[in-house]
């Protein structure tokens, strides 16, 4: 299939230099004619030491020549993006991981609500970085013709899995970074192995509570798309989200390492429109404190405390209820 991809930042140009040397037919887009020009110039990925061998435009009407609209754009300008489209696309595959602020809405509710087409989703842990340098990485596909894009996209260092459950991968991409952004500030305060171990597996039983609001499989989050993810953007240099909470502990205003990021910290806006469209209605105590280090300048070492100090409970006693009332046999 033939592939237009928007967005022309590090993820979307090495995705598509994997389906051009897949043998597919991919043209880039980007925001801007000057980056258009510049990395058709250039002949390199932003922010990463690679070659690009893939054409790019800043006209959005071409995209109605190619089989396959792929999002690689950050999430709140998605919509924006969208609308400038004046086709129904045959179908949308989106690469991107967040919420909506100003609506609370996944990624497929925007792209039903502007365009109505068939939809799919690629993710899981899979930092550009290693990616473009041709390193073993596994991500899952779920949603419209995931077995066509099981094929398109794989290789001998890129495989794919496929999933049934869209809104579960969808939760989990986007969710996992706000957990990241709690495991930087946690490497930090000094890298307490034993805090973050506790973060990261507290960080993902609340993803998972989240999800089954929203009718999301529990066990999806034990994938790729949900644990997988969550440990590499826990741990990884590479993860953006990781270094921006690393980084709020050095008595930086959130708001302005924000503004001065190159690239875009995902998990920060995501944690937004997770606590301002829902907060008042789940528990979720690691994503609030999150919430109020980030936009109302409370101490992380603060926060650390609340989450200690917090009532005490049974463990995973929501998903073993789930468990025990669906897995039954």
């Amino acid at each position: 299939m033939r592939y237009f991809i928007l967005g022309a930042g590090s993820w979307g140009c090495t995705i598509a230099q994997l389906l051009k040397e897949n043998g597919h037919d991919v043209l880039l887009w980007a925001h801007t004619n000057e980056l258009a020009q510049k990395l058709n110039t250039s002949k390199t990925m932003p922010h990463i030491d690679a070659n690009l061998d893939v054409y790019v435009t800043s006209d959005i009407s071409i995209g109605k020549e190619f089989d396959v609209i792929v999002i690689a754009t950050p999430t709140q300008f998605i919509r924006n993006v969208l609308k400038m489209i004046d086709y129904k696309p045959s179908i949308v595959l989106n690469l991107s991981k967040g919420i909506e602020i100003a609506t609370g809405k996944r990624i497929s509710e925007i792209v039903h609500e502007i365009l109505g087409c068939e939809y799919a989703i690629l993710s899981g842990p899979s930092h550009a970085e290693e990616v473009a340098k041709k390193l073993p990485t596994a991500v899952v596909v779920a949603g419209s013709n995931a077995e066509v894009f099981q094929k398109e996209f794989s290789n001998e260092y890129f495989r794919v899995y496929t999933h049934d459950d869209v809104t579960g991968i969808e939760l989990a991409g986007a969710l996992k970074n706000v957990i990241a952004i709690a495991a930087g500030i946690v490497d930090g305060l000094g890298g307490w192995d034993n805090a973050k171990a506790a973060l990261i597996t507290r960080g993902l039983y609340e993803m998972i509570k989240f999800g089954m609001h929203f009718d999301a499989n529990p066990l999806t989050f034990m994938g790729l798309a949900g644990l997988g993810d969550l440990v590499v953007t826990c741990n990884s240099k590479h993860s953006r989200n990781r270094r921006y909470g690393e980084m709020l502990t050095k008595e930086f205003d959130p708001i302005n390492l924000l503004q001065a990021s190159k690239e875009v910290v995902e998990g920060a806006y995501t944690c937004k429109a997770i606590i301002e469209n829902y907060g008042h209605k789940f528990d979720l105590p690691i994503m609030k404190e999150v919430y109020e280090v980030i936009y109302n300048k409370k101490s992380p070492l603060e926060s650390i405390k609340s989450l200690m100090n917090r009532t005490l409970k049974v463990e995973m006693e929501e998903v073993k209820k789930w468990l025990e009332k669906n897995l039954k046999d």
